[in-house]
């Protein structure tokens, strides 16, 4: 195995979650009731045998470095391996100088650290499953300069916008790096996944930095494309980004069907999680509960359907849940009947009696709101 450090890169600029991320960032969001988004890139790192791991935090660090803690529930090896948390001196949200380079350039004294020959860059805000192990190797034995993981999907017009995409010829080869606009169906998303060799990633931060104060890495990466032997690489399987309210609500929603979730979740590729020792989800007489994904320590009364259910929650008698994204501690009091919406932790819906969206336009309640 080839040896290499890995980097959970901060979600971009462009990106907003809007209610959730008023909180947290992206990385710190819910998941399927009991995941954090970041979960999954990091278990993808710890799976693959990469043990020593960078997160870069920009923006609300609480609710992220409460949850990675030391990182010891990533089963990375307690003996040499290690997860780091690094800032951003800029903590502006939407500032166009709150860059991936700007956070490594603040950085790099650690970054400099790390005497691996090989760095492996994953993104906080996608959603899927790969062996970075295999990436490597195919990085290495192609002998290319950067390996640049894709997905291709056929919904892009209406889907990961402002995502970048990548523009390749017949060999795979990264001609270049473009936005998605919503202007083609058809559409190679660029999953803010690569690997290189350290001492190029190094260069390439401090050339990006020459060029412009604004520039991503995806830029320099974009204007070298002539220069270095960039290839890209398929991703199969399932593939999510959470960019927006709306793709984190679909997200969530399509894990429900059992198909789609084994897609992601393998006995022989766990994702890990931080665990708290609650009693098992208490069902009552009358709860009735179909189609859903129910967290651990729950009291269920009322009716669930085509829901996810995060830990902790209290869904009272006569109450119905149907559609939703319900996250941890909150309460749907008695005969409230909540639909298409996402409450947020420790919201209590007790006063209210309905509390309904449109399907295609899910609502949102806040985190510990009283409605």
């Amino acid at each position: 195995m080839y040896s290499a450090f890995g980097i959970v890169n901060p979600s971009g600029r462009q990106f907003w979650v809007e209610g959730l991320e008023d909180y947290r960032p992206i990385g710190a969001i819910s998941f399927m009731g009991r995941y954090r988004v970041i979960d999954f890139p990091i278990s993808n790192l710890s799976n693959s045998g990469i043990d020593r791991i960078q997160v870069y935090i920009k923006r609300k660090p609480m609710s992220l470095t409460d949850h990675l803690g030391t990182g010891r529930h990533y089963n990375i090896n307690s003996k040499r391996g290690r997860l780091q948390i690094l800032f951003s001196e800029n903590t502006a949200e939407h500032d166009i100088y709150n860059t991936d380079i700007a956070s490594y350039i603040d950085n790099m004294e650690s970054i400099k650290r790390m005497h691996h020959p090989y760095v492996v860059i994953a993104p906080s805000y996608m959603v899927y499953k790969a062996d970075y192990s295999a990436l490597i190797a195919n990085h290495v034995e192609s002998g290319a300069d950067i390996t640049m993981m894709y997905h291709s999907v056929d919904n892009a017009k209406e889907n990961h916008l402002n995502c970048n995409v990548l523009n390749l010829n017949r060999q795979k080869g990264v001609l270049s790096i473009e936005p998605n606009h919503g202007t083609a169906k058809s559409r190679n998303i660029f999953m803010d996944t690569y690997v290189m060799k350290t001492e190029l990633f190094i260069d390439l931060v401090q050339k990006a930095k020459a060029v412009s104060s604004m520039y991503t890495m995806a830029d320099i990466i974009n204007d070298s494309c002539s220069e270095l032997d960039i290839r890209g690489v398929a991703h199969r399987g399932f593939f999510a980004t959470i960019t927006d309210f709306e793709s984190y609500y679909n997200a969530n929603m399509s894990l429900i069907n059992i198909k789609t979730a084994m897609e992601l979740f393998n006995e022989d590729w766990p994702i890990y999680t931080r665990t708290n020792d609650s009693c098992p989800t208490q069902y009552f007489e009358n709860a009735d509960v179909k189609k859903s994904v129910v967290s651990n320590g729950c009291l269920i009364e009322g009716s669930v359907e085509n829901s996810i259910i995060g830990r902790g929650c209290v869904i009272k008698k006569d109450a119905v849940v149907k559609n939703s994204i319900v996250l941890a501690g909150a309460v749907v009091g008695e005969g409230v009947h909540v639909e298409n919406q996402v409450v947020d932790k420790r919201a209590q819906l007790i006063h209210v009696k309905e509390v309904v969206a449109a399907p295609d336009k899910p609502g949102y309640i806040r985190r510990e709101d009283t409605l």
